[in-house]
């Protein structure tokens, strides 16, 4: 169903030290870390935005219209009682303080979640795909920065490159952070994948996992969004399979 538009409590993840991630040179493959790195692009991911505070990591994925972008459930699901709150998409999010939008912000037009999720929040069911609005040139967020493809069929076992935003308590210049290491199906969460890697606090829910990436120009395919984590050192992602791809369908009839 069609979620109202709210912030929940995040989910922490990892936790760790942060250097500096150098840019892939064109036709090499990245290294495996054991700690995140601050980056400097891809700009089709950034954060969730509601005026000057920002919380959760979403990306832009493929679609015909250009107009889509995935993220976790928990970060945009209705808490009883809570007050729906306007939401805005700000890719390429950097700075101090309530930091930059370097190529504006795209309000949410609407928020799909699966009902399984909505109902009980069910770990694998943690994904959401998102519906923008155009922006006020009348351009699809797409058309700006780009987008990642969306892969259905996935295996767990994966390299995968996963960049997202940690909470501004330990991350004060609001730079994403990147990690590529290797995913793993979680045997305590049929459904889940799962990776180890330092630096991913709270902020990171709905980060993209993706595989085969090799710089902001090719962003390889999103195989998961992170949703939490058990340990300081453990992340977990909801794999995409049949249930996210007929989510996504919805989402483009939104």
């Amino acid at each position: 169903m069609a979620a109202s538009l709210a912030m929940m409590t995040l989910v922490s993840a990892c936790g760790g030290p942060v250097a500096s991630a150098p840019r892939l040179e064109p036709g090499t493959s990245p290294v495996p870390q054991k700690s995140a790195a601050v980056i400097d692009y891809p700009p089709f991911i950034g954060v969730l935005v509601d005026g000057e505070e920002h919380w959760c990591t979403a990306s832009v994925v493929d679609s015909p219209r250009g107009n889509i972008v995935a993220t976790a459930a928990h970060c945009v699901n209705q808490d009883d009682g809570a007050e729906p709150r306007e939401i805005s998409f700000a890719p390429g999010f950097s700075g101090e303080g309530v930091g930059k939008q370097p190529y504006g912000a795209w309000k949410v037009r609407s928020v799909q979640v699966d009902d399984r999720w909505q109902e009980q929040e069910d770990d694998p069911y943690d994904f959401a795909f998102l519906a923008l609005e155009p922006d006020a040139q009348g351009r699809n967020v797409q058309e700006v920065v780009g987008a990642a493809a969306l892969d259905w069929e996935s295996g767990p076992d994966r390299q995968v490159t996963v960049v997202g935003y940690p909470e501004s308590d330990h991350n004060p210049d609001n730079r994403p952070v990147t990690c590529t290491t290797d995913s793993r199906a979680d045997k305590d969460l049929p459904g889940m994948v799962r990776m180890e890697c330092a630096g991913f606090w709270n902020g990171t829910s709905g980060s993209p996992w993706l595989t085969d990436y090799r710089g902001p120009d090719r962003p390889g395919r999103l195989i998961a969004v992170l949703s939490g984590g058990d340990t300081d050192a453990e992340s977990t992602a909801a794999l995409f399979g049949s249930p996210a791809r007929a989510l996504y369908q919805r989402a483009l009839k939104a």
